[in-house]
């Protein structure tokens, strides 16, 4: 039996939004920026499918993606994926079946460009970085429900995944963080304005959540009820894999109701009044369809465990 509690709540997906009192945000102990031209960039190369309303793939493409490698020791590194700079639409459109009030109202967003690390925090990347000199918070070693080294890591708080940005960024010198909503957003969209990356819907053999439910016209698929290595299924066309399931990813935003008043530079979003909620973004293995969409969205308690979220880390 696990020490560390999960907390878990009711319903057909994952999470629940919660309401909560109390403002704690942890600002990075290292605030040194490094220069673009330090970063040794390789290519990669990739095939991407988009498919249609019956989840039958319509077009496949070959793109390539520059990334660096950033490593801990001898034997784990990061993949650190080069996002270029544009405008998007955040949130859901009108027109996009289950589209919740807090996916409101779709604005226009600037993004500089930035590095997202090509898939989530695995746990052999966690322990790597857990074994660290200590910044704020204690680290488990081995905290997820889950286990193998590389499936991501789960069953974290926002509050840890902080501390694992601020130890790795006095590792390397280089400033991690959690990305932004809308740095999440745009990274996950990839270009695309559909429900999800991969079109007008999404199929159980592109993403790992309860492929039973439909979200179009696609075949019912397959449920695996647990986390699953990342980098199982395709990536989208910024070369990012398991944006859309597996597992729900903390950004650096606080929960907001809504987009009313948010930043349209790409940066994360604070809050006027105290509050524990923190932002997370791309449903995991216990959600329908509709809640892994691009413009999905929820909040968790800073503090809480639940063995569907995870996180992802991103550097400018």
């Amino acid at each position: 039996m696990k020490r560390r509690q999960l907390i878990q709540f009711a319903g057909l997906g994952s999470v629940s939004l919660l309401v909560v009192a109390r403002d704690r945000t942890p600002l990075s102990t290292v605030t040194q920026l490094v220069d673009r031209n330090y970063f040794s960039l390789e290519t990669f190369e990739f095939d991407v499918a988009t498919v249609n309303k019956a989840g039958k793939i319509k077009r496949s493409q070959i793109h390539t993606a520059r990334f660096f490698s950033e490593p801990f020791n001898a034997s784990e590194r990061l993949e650190m994926v080069e996002i270029a700079p544009g405008n998007f639409w955040m949130g859901a459109s009108k027109t996009e079946s289950s589209t919740k009030s807090y996916e409101a109202p779709r604005h226009r967003v600037s993004i500089p460009s930035f590095f997202m690390s090509k898939f989530p925090v695995t746990q052999s990347q966690w322990t790597a970085v857990a074994a660290l000199p200590k910044i704020n918070h204690d680290l488990p070693a081995e905290p997820s429900h889950f286990q193998g080294g590389d499936l991501p890591v789960e069953s974290v708080s926002w509050l840890e995944s902080m501390e694992f940005c601020d130890r790795l960024s006095q590792h390397t010198g280089r400033r991690y963080q959690l990305p932004s909503e809308s740095q999440w957003e745009y990274a996950c969209r990839a270009g695309t304005q559909t429900p999800f990356h991969t079109g007008e819907t999404i199929a159980s053999q592109f993403a790992n959540y309860v492929g039973t439910y439909t979200y179009q016209a696609e075949a019912a698929g397959e449920y695996r009820q647990a986390t699953v290595p990342v980098g199982s299924y395709q990536p989208n066309v910024f070369g990012l894999h398991d944006m859309h399931g597996n597992v729900w990813e903390w950004c650096a935003d606080a929960w907001h109701r809504n987009y009313r008043g948010s930043p349209k530079n790409g940066e994360a979003w604070s809050h006027p009044r105290p509050t524990q909620m923190r932002a997370i973004r791309g449903g995991g293995w216990l959600d329908a369809p509709n809640s892994i969409r691009s413009a999905s969205r929820s909040g968790y308690i800073e503090t809480a465990l639940n063995r569907t979220i995870g996180f992802r880390v991103a550097v400018a």
